[in-house]
């Protein structure tokens, strides 16, 4: 089972669906997207919270003014079963620098422009605008 397009889909379902939060089982690979993507402005807020099993995030997403989602779309870039890795000059420019790429580099889950920044390439996870 493709744990983030998971993770992915549910942020998109609920965004379009005007939710306020979105509850989703953790993981830290998971917790390092939902960090880029409020460092970025995606989302208000994440918390986790452990239990016995394996925790749950809750995600607090982000409107505009007049009630549109600030994530447009977010789709899926490296999949199980076509796994997308680029070189550090070859990051993806997402919609002309509009939109941000999230890459899992050997320093952690990072943007694409901190990845380009710290001269890293790695695993091109998703991409939204």
């Amino acid at each position: 089972m493709d744990t983030v397009g998971d993770f992915l889909t549910r942020i998109r379902n609920a965004s379009m669906a005007r939710h306020e939060k979105v509850d989703i089982p953790s993981s830290k690979l998971r917790a390092g997207i939902a960090s880029v993507l409020k460092d970025e402005g995606y989302i208000r807020h994440f918390k986790v919270v452990r239990d016995s099993k394996q925790g749950m995030m809750r995600l607090y997403l982000k409107y505009n003014a007049k009630g549109s989602p600030i994530i447009s779309d977010i789709r899926r870039s490296s999949r199980p079963g076509r796994r997308y890795y680029v070189h550090k000059t070859d990051i993806p420019k997402v919609r002309s620098g509009f939109g941000l790429s999230i890459i899992s580099t050997s320093k952690g889950i990072m943007s694409g422009a901190a990845a380009e920044q710290g001269n890293l390439g790695g695993e091109v996870l998703c991409t939204i605008w």
